[in-house]
């Protein structure tokens, strides 16, 4: 496990600063599967996680959910046939900040752990 997952999310509220440069390039270094992307101007951490069936991939979106609501952080889920694609990013700040990196660690721990 990667010493981003074993964090807890800190309370994120309306003018938090969103993560730096510096702290995008050192976490991003710990997830390196998740490419930053801008959707509706909007940077957002976003992985595809592959599966071969339709069950084994709601059964990791519903595992998302539940570390998601555990750390009060909640991500976009998409999922499909054999596939779930998840994005973090901090809805108070439109923004990424620290906890999305986390969650992100933390998404991944399960798909290693499945």
């Amino acid at each position: 496990m990667n010493e981003l997952a074993s964090r807890s999310c800190e309370a994120c509220r309306a003018g938090s600063p969103p993560a730096t440069d510096a702290e995008r390039a050192e976490y991003g270094r710990l997830v390196p599967d998740w490419e930053i992307v801008e959707r509706y101007g909007v940077p957002r951490l976003e992985r595809v996680f592959n599966f071969g069936d339709f069950v084994s991939a709601i059964a990791f979106s519903n595992r998302v959910g539940e570390i998601a609501e555990e750390e009060g952080h909640h991500p976009a889920i998409l999922t499909e046939w054999g596939r779930v694609t998840v994005a973090w990013w901090t809805h108070k700040i439109r923004n990424l900040h620290v906890n999305d990196f986390v969650m992100a660690a933390k998404t991944d721990g399960l798909y290693a752990s499945r």
